[in-house]
């Protein structure tokens, strides 16, 4: 159970970090290239399906049941805050960059920037979901309680970024906590996949030795 909600509030903190993220970017882009119809649905497009083609991603990695999940996401996270924490000078130095490209140009350079992260946010859900399964065997309930929480995260996010994190420590300030908590998940995330390791080699241990004291047994009755 321990265990389980270790893996809960590391996916809520994943969540949250998200959602910040694409609060600031979309505001920092809009301020590039200004708000209109083409600027909403650029953001929203390449966060759908960056989350989407991301989602498949993880899942196809975590089919393999020898794969270490919990070290991916931990990666993955840490990759999530490395990009997060440059990413506003990345928008303004990509911004002046695609000034003089056509529209089209600007809306693809702009849009594969965006994807590249949310492909990353995307596939942490199905790498938790096959760490819960393997350790519960519930797939219903360990995709529809990580994804409550993820939304809730999410949620939580929304709301102190425009009633609090905005307004006191503004863009900036609002991605590097964005980063510090990608970073945060990322180092809880390897220390539950250390953790998990050890417990799995103390019951392979325990295994073989209950084996051996089995077979032991069954040797001397048969003597």
């Amino acid at each position: 159970m321990a265990g389980r909600f270790s893996v809960y509030v590391v996916f809520l903190l994943s969540g949250f970090a998200a959602l910040l993220y694409q609060v600031v970017w979309q505001r920092t882009l809009y301020a590039i290239y200004g708000i209109n119809v083409e600027s909403v649905t650029m953001v929203v497009t390449a966060f759908m399906l960056g989350l989407g083609l991301g989602s498949l991603a993880g899942g196809a990695i975590s089919k393999d049941r020898n794969r270490p999940v919990l070290a991916i996401f931990s990666i993955i996270e840490f990759a999530i805050g490395l990009f997060g924490s440059v990413s506003l000078s990345v928008f303004y130095a990509v911004g002046n960059v695609t000034l003089g490209m056509s529209a089209l140009a600007t809306f693809a350079v702009t849009f594969l920037l965006i994807l590249i992260p949310t492909l990353l946010m995307g596939a942490t859900l199905p790498l938790l979901v096959a760490h819960l399964v393997r350790s519960s065997g519930n797939v219903g309930k360990s995709v529809g309680t990580l994804y409550f929480v993820n939304t809730l995260g999410s949620a939580l996010a929304s709301a102190a970024s425009v009633l609090f994190i905005l307004g006191h420590a503004g863009l900036k300030g609002a991605v590097r906590i964005a980063a510090l908590l990608n970073v945060t998940v990322s180092l809880l995330a390897y220390v539950a996949h250390r953790r998990a390791v050890r417990l799995s080699e103390i019951e392979k241990t325990l295994a073989r030795v209950t084996a051996m004291a089995a077979k032991n047994v069954a040797h001397e009755v048969q003597s």
